[in-house]
């Protein structure tokens, strides 16, 4: 079926002689525009960047493990299944709990693949901090910072497989096609705090075509403006695609924006009331601001050694991640709204452990626990934790049953963690059962996240929706407020 929207109106005969009137490059500039789906007819008001009602943080830093991270073995630690391992759920006292719970797993659909024995864990745990928070071995270093972070215990998700990675960014099963993401809705609501960066950033390799691909960090019918922009942190050309042209000079190309400005000025005479125009030629001024900004804000050696050392990148294990990590500071730094940085992308997802959990999980780990904590800790001792949302999650848990040394995909019940940005520090909201299979009252889908989210920068998700594009209710989320200081 064709998309309405995408079908560019028929220009009027006004218009053709006003863009005639402009001369060749007047004509060259609207057909540029109407082929990127730009035009003058506006078909509602879009967002003038303010937020709906005060809002609590400024930025967020979107962490995404991908593949699938067990969740009884990180932040929803299930001690009893060291007590059960070897032994199927019949075996438990907690067959009868969940089937009075209407959640009988012996009959197949919640476990995903059927895995019924029980696995013990896999890595040790204790408790940290005042919160006494529960944390995995794995993740030591976060477990330091228990005190500043709320985890959602009582996740879950629509799919069994690793178009998950889909759905928790936006929202929709991936048979439903490409829809906005949590940072693209974020873009398309508030725009940035700098006139020079993109206002959505993308570090890391994305989740796999198999899983979602650009979809992850696109904005579907949002508009192309609207999507992340990915930057190659550590390469020796970080965005290619704003390099000036070869052979040109500083001067002559300061001179060709000159002359473009001038032209997208007289252009805005014509076109006074669209703001898809102008959202179309503040893209041209941006890659130009591009050029010097983006080197500046990746040149991580600038920061102190101490700094570089918190990040783990002076350790070959830490390194990758935390210069990513300390990017995604120094750019919410710099008024950058929303960073989305993946650790583990291409395929499924290297944390998708179905073998061999143990090594995959302590490998992974490694690399990823100090460089995300000292992140935690940078914002905090820079007061810009306060204003900057941190968000920990992957696409779903993984199974309490074996899969033979590893665990199965696992939808059914699975945590993620937010610090910062108006979130209160040291508190646990939701459940699993005792051995982790299903999340308990008050169940949260993943968009919950997501309204979360939208609800500390300010922003009301059904204030945003565009007219005539079907939402459904859960799209929309609910906001945790039981994790709002």
């Amino acid at each position: 079926m064709t998309d309405s929207s995408r079908i560019t109106p028929a220009l009027s005969r006004r218009t053709f002689l006003a863009d005639t009137g402009m001369g060749f490059t007047g004509l060259a500039l609207s057909a540029l525009l109407w082929q990127d789906g730009v035009g003058r007819a506006q078909e509602h008001t879009l967002p003038d960047g303010r937020p709906h009602f005060t809002p609590k943080a400024k930025s967020v830093i979107w962490l995404f493990m991908c593949g699938g991270v067990s969740h009884v073995e990180s932040f929803d630690v299930k001690p009893e299944l060291n007590r059960y391992a070897g032994r199927t759920i019949q075996d438990t006292p907690y067959r009868d709990v969940l089937r009075a719970e209407g959640r009988d797993v012996i009959a197949g659909n919640p476990v995903h693949g059927n895995r019924h024995t029980l696995m013990g864990l896999n890595t040790g745990y204790r408790r940290y901090g005042q919160s006494g928070l529960m944390v995995g071995d794995w993740w030591r270093h976060v477990g330091e910072c228990a005190d500043d972070i709320a985890v959602v215990r009582s996740l879950w998700t629509n799919h069994n497989d690793h178009g998950a990675q889909l759905t928790w960014h936006t929202g929709r099963h991936p048979r439903e096609g490409a829809f906005p993401t949590i940072g693209s809705w974020i873009n398309y609501g508030l725009g940035t705090l700098n006139q020079n960066l993109p206002q959505y950033v993308v570090l890391g390799t994305p989740t796999g075509d198999c899983c979602g691909g650009s979809w992850t960090h696109g904005a579907a019918y949002l508009g192309a403006e609207h999507a992340g922009v990915r930057l190659n942190v550590g390469a020796a050309n970080p965005l290619p695609f704003v390099r000036p042209a070869a052979g040109l000079q500083p001067e002559e190309q300061a001179a060709e924006l000159g002359l473009l400005g001038r032209l997208n000025r007289l252009s805005g005479i014509d076109y006074p009331d669209d703001p898809q125009l102008r959202a179309r030629i503040r893209a041209y001024e941006l890659a130009a601001g591009m050029q010097a900004a983006v080197p500046e804000t990746l040149q991580l050696e600038r920061e102190t050694e101490a700094t570089r050392r918190l990040y783990g990148i002076n350790n070959g294990t830490t390194q990758n991640f935390g210069q990513l990590c300390l990017t995604a500071r120094r750019l919410v730094e710099r008024g950058v709204r929303f960073v989305q940085v993946f650790h583990g992308g291409g395929g499924g997802g290297a944390w998708d452990a179905h073998s061999g959990i143990r090594t995959n999980h302590g490998q992974l780990s490694a690399q990823v626990d100090l460089p995300i904590a000292g992140l935690l800790k940078d914002l905090k001792q820079r007061g810009l934790l306060d204003e900057t949302l941190v968000v920990w999650g992957t696409e779903f848990g993984r199974t309490p049953g074996a899969q033979g040394d590893g665990r199965d995909h696992h939808p059914q019940g699975f945590c993620a963690w937010l610090a910062g940005g108006g979130i209160k520090r040291g508190v646990v909201h939701g459940a699993t059962d005792e051995l982790g299979f299903q999340a308990l009252e008050p169940r949260h889908y993943i968009t919950d996240i997501h309204a979360t989210v939208l609800c500390q920068l300010g922003l009301d998700a059904r204030r945003l929706e565009i007219p005539g594009r079907r939402r459904l209710d859960i799209d929309y989320g609910r906001p945790i407020r039981e994790i709002m200081a």
